[in-house]
């Protein structure tokens, strides 16, 4: 499936693009019409979420890794003169970044319910047109 090819690369330009924004000069920073913490905490949101949906089996690690990564992020604005580190700002990073894995953890359960019911009713459904009404169980069966 196409998402699935796309999603990893996906996140992972999402991280670089933070990594950047974190950490480059001040000046370099994308100025919106939100609050700067309303701004950290979506960015990490959508990179949890990205994340989750592209490692679904490894959504706690994700989750773990991005709170840790929020740490070192923030602490990476050390090497900028322009920037300053904040445990408060990466305490809202790693909010936002739980709350997208949540959300993904979320979406991926229920991608796995409608397949498997949708595997499911493949399972049961009729044979086709002229079947005479025998179900696949029923030819499994010999009836």
């Amino acid at each position: 499936m196409t998402a699935n090819k796309l999603s990893k690369p996906v996140a992972w330009l999402l991280l670089a693009a933070i990594i950047f924004v974190t950490v480059s000069p001040i000046g370099l920073r994308p100025h919106t019409i939100t609050s700067v913490n309303i701004d950290r905490a979506m960015a990490y949101l959508v990179v949890g979420l990205a994340f989750a949906l592209a490692y679904p089996r490894h959504w706690l690690a994700v989750g773990a890794l991005l709170v840790i990564g929020a740490v070192g992020i923030e602490l990476l604005q050390y090497l900028s003169p322009t920037r300053h580190a904040r445990m408060h700002d990466a305490g809202v990073k790693a909010v936002g970044a739980c709350l997208g894995v949540l959300i993904g953890m979320l979406v991926n359960r229920l991608r796995r319910q409608r397949s498997a019911r949708v595997e499911g009713q493949g399972a049961h459904g009729r044979v086709g047109a002229g079947g005479g009404g025998r179900t696949r169980t029923a030819e499994a069966e010999g009836f």
